[in-house]
């Protein structure tokens, strides 16, 4: 199902939407925890990110082991190239699973002050915001390594 579409891999043709998507989610979702008076305007752009974006990564991810499979089990990968694939591979599967976890955390929070803001006591505010910055700079680095890993084994010499 992830592995081609009219002979192409279907990694290359989504990897995009995860290299876009996971970035705004990271920017959108911290505006919204530490800026309240935002939240009523965007709330429903971080809301629709926190979906999609994790959803984009997913796909990533399964359609890039789809093709590391193909590669793999046709022969057409040195040792080097596939120690570098198996390194992207890793950093993917983090991007994955950060990305799910904000956007978890993201859908909490905005479900919780979708009416009202400023609903939540201080203390539960602040702790929403330091768990969506912790949780967004793990998907941006690893979105970032993802990516570089990835160029490198497509336009690195191994």
């Amino acid at each position: 199902m992830f592995d081609q579409v009219n002979g192409l891999p279907v990694h290359i043709l989504v990897l995009h939407a995860a290299v876009i998507f996971v970035p705004l989610l990271v920017l959108g979702s911290i505006v919204y925890a530490f800026v309240a008076p935002w939240r009523p305007k965007i709330g429903w752009a971080v809301g629709l990110l926190a979906v999609v974006a994790p959803g984009a990564a997913l796909i990533t991810k399964l359609s890039g082991t789809e093709l590391y499979n193909r590669l793999i089990s046709e022969e057409r990968v040195s040792p080097a190239g596939r120690a570098i694939l198996d390194q992207h591979m890793g950093y993917g599967d983090r991007t994955t699973w950060f990305a799910i976890a904000l956007g978890v955390v993201t859908l909490i929070l905005v479900a919780l002050t979708w009416r009202n803001p400023r609903a939540l006591p201080r203390i539960a505010d602040l702790a929403f915001a330091v768990v969506v910055l912790v949780l967004g700079g793990l998907a941006a680095y690893y979105v970032f390594q993802t990516g570089d890993s990835g160029a490198t084994a497509v336009w690195g010499s191994y």
